[in-house]
């Protein structure tokens, strides 16, 4: 374990800590836009300065529903277009983030953060994913879209089925 003065935190790791401390201090917010997360990072101060590289994370590269661009993290979930919460284990994700990093690991964050990770586990990611009234099937609408994106469903298909016998 380490203090904050002897670690680099991660980029993705720093939008986490930003998040879970957002869902811990306002557990009556379902999520949090891309702009509050940047925002209670900067008041975290884990670094000297806000990294450009925390905004870009919190828009795209920890968003398990979104295509990686490069990031393959699976730590936040798109509720919409700017709008964020946690991730949570069943949530759908892009098919190509599947098994990648959800919470920071212990060692590369600082001590006075290790206490998230347990709430995350043993109150956060236990509560139900989907809320009330909406249709987790229905949730997946759109998931995969860009795969097919400049293609005919019909093309897509005929091409999926070339080489079948």
């Amino acid at each position: 374990m380490s203090s904050l003065s002897e670690m680099i935190v991660k980029v993705a790791d720093e939008v986490w800590i930003a998040a879970a401390l957002l869902h811990r201090e306002h557990p009556e917010c379902p999520d949090f836009t891309v702009k509050q997360i940047v925002q209670r990072a900067r008041e975290e101060s884990l670094h000297d300065s806000l990294r450009p590289g925390v905004y870009l994370h919190a828009l795209q590269h920890c968003v398990a529903n979104r295509p990686p661009n490069p990031g393959r993290y699976r730590m936040l979930f798109a509720t919409g277009k700017m709008t964020r919460r946690l991730y949570r284990e069943g949530d759908p994700s892009h098919p190509l983030r599947r098994g990648a990093k959800i919470v920071p690991e212990p060692e590369e964050i600082p001590d006075k953060y290790l206490p998230l990770l347990t709430w995350y586990f043993s109150e956060y990611a236990t509560k139900p994913r989907a809320r009330k009234g909406e249709d987790s099937i229905l949730a997946l609408r759109g998931l995969g879209k860009e795969i097919w994106a400049d293609e005919s469903a019909d093309d897509y298909v005929r091409r999926l089925r070339e080489g079948w016998e």
